[in-house]
């Protein structure tokens, strides 16, 4: 948790720049962004211009109240999800009543979208230190978590966006699973699913594995809690403004190939225009929107067909990164901070530090490149060229796929997999871990036998019997209890 909290230490430095101010001519403080200062000095953060553009200066409850957009004419509203978007209402709130408590009190006063900035901050701060708190228990070898304690990543994305609430919500989610609580996951996934999508995504391996074990009960209880927690969170937005509600959808529709997306790259170095050609104002890519959307679920089935087909039952963490990398890799957006969604789920998956430490660092890098990119087309002849930009971008995609290739291999040879080979089955997998393989009686696949895998733990030891392979001392299970089949 001190690693962490350097870790979040190193982020926030990284960003300070960008919540410095000046005095202008006429006496008033504002916020230093001057000279494109967010790109040369690689600060930008999302928080502070959505400060202005969500309209959260004016105090309005978001949803509810739109404004319009002068370059379309549009009624626009909040484009985040119901919890990440309350989220910056609450901070907002906060920081208005913390100016006018402190009013007088600093000479000058400082801009409103600092104080912002920087409350807004130590929640994202706790909320990954939650995240952190959650996995230790999760990994077989506890310090394996200090790799994303000081991931590169979190050192330049922490404060990037209002990623590390959904990935808080996903991590407790996978506890409170590893801990015989399928209900109580499934409503910390469907929270995480109203704040950013991906958390929802873990249900997805959940089923596949369930499904190999004849475990359904606890699946469909996580079902219902996901779908519960984000019908309670979402149903009175949808109702009383569904205008707004829908702006998140809406917008995601309506968004071409992002400029980190494999589409863009591909575009950048062919030449090619895409699949909906040059788009006009106001058009969906609607042809791009179903190629992204259809290998994507393409990725699901593979992602499936590895978890139904290996010898041995595959551990949780293991699927789920296959899984939400294949949803980066395919989508049309991939946003820098998104990569934080992988880190506790590759951790986990494959606690392996020179091949984790490799893909997070040219993950991490990326930012640069894309900071002078985005100078360049502000300032020309300042920043760097687009192709400098996309080639990390492409190095960045082909060491994803490669961990993936690695995780592959440890699901189909468990014997290369640092958990299973230190003799534990599945510390994440709650009413999995230590369950037999049973899917030929219940669905009819052949080649499946009931039995446990003769390469699997003994389902009926002890949850303690595992050695810790840090401590070399007994390590309970983080359930309960192990199951007999």
């Amino acid at each position: 948790m001190l690693l962490a909290v350097i870790g979040l230490g190193i982020g926030w430095s990284a960003k300070a720049t960008c919540a410095q101010s000046y005095r202008m001519d006429g006496g008033q403080v504002v916020l230093d962004w001057r000279d494109y200062r967010q790109y040369d000095h690689y600060c930008y953060s999302d928080i502070i211009p959505l400060y202005g553009l969500e309209r959260l200066q004016d105090g309005d409850l978001p949803y509810k109240t739109g404004w319009v957009d002068d370059g379309n004419a549009r009624t626009r509203y909040m484009e985040y999800p119901v919890v990440t978007g309350m989220l910056q209402y609450g901070v907002m709130r906060v920081t208005k009543s913390y100016l006018k408590a402190t009013q007088g009190l600093a000479n000058p006063d400082p801009p409103e979208v600092v104080v912002y900035f920087a409350l807004m901050a130590a929640v994202l701060a706790l909320c990954w230190l939650i995240a952190v708190r959650c996995t230790i228990p999760l990994a077989a070898r506890p310090w394996d978590v200090a790799l994303m304690a000081l991931s590169p990543l979190i050192m330049v994305h922490a404060f990037t966006n209002f990623d590390t609430l959904a990935v808080a919500l996903g991590a407790a989610g996978m506890l409170a699973w590893a801990r015989q609580k399928p209900g109580a996951a499934g409503v910390l996934f469907g929270l995480g699913a109203a704040a950013k999508l991906y958390p929802l995504f873990i249900l997805g391996p959940l089923l596949v594995l369930c499904l190999r074990t004849g475990r359904m009960g606890p699946w469909w209880r996580a079902l219902t809690g996901a779908v519960s927690a984000w019908l309670v969170v979402n149903l009175p937005f949808m109702v009383l403004y569904p205008h707004g509600w829908w702006e998140f959808f809406r917008l995601n529709s309506m968004r071409p190939a992002d400029h980190d997306s494999i589409y863009n790259a591909i575009s950048v170095f062919t030449g090619w225009a895409g699949f909906d050609g040059p788009l006009a104002a106001n058009q969906a890519p609607e042809k791009l929107n179903l190629v992204s959307l259809g290998l994507f679920v393409l990725a699901c089935l593979a992602v499936a067909a590895i978890g139904l087909t290996a010898a041995r039952r595959p551990r949780v963490a293991s699927l789920a990164f296959l899984l939400v990398a294949a949803f980066l890799l395919t989508n049309k957006v991939w946003s820098p901070q998104y990569s934080l969604w992988l880190v506790p789920l590759a951790v986990l998956a494959l606690p392996r530090w020179i091949p984790l430490l490799a893909w997070m660092s040219v993950d991490a890098y990326v930012w640069y490149p894309r900071m002078g990119y985005f100078l360049g087309m502000a300032v020309p002849g300042r920043g760097n060229s687009p192709e400098r930009f996309l080639s990390v971008v492409l190095i960045r995609d082909l060491l994803v796929v490669i961990v993936c290739g690695l995780i592959v291999r440890t699901i189909y040879w468990p014997q290369t997999d640092p958990v299973r080979a230190a003799g534990f089955d599945d510390p994440a997998g709650g009413p999995l871990d230590g369950a037999a393989d049973r899917p030929a009686g219940r669905l009819g696949w052949s080649g499946w036998s009931g039995a446990t895998p003769a390469s699997a733990p003994d389902a009926t030891a002890e949850p303690d019997a595992a050695p810790d392979p840090v401590t070399s001392r007994s390590r309970p299970s983080v359930g309960d209890h192990r199951q007999t089949p």
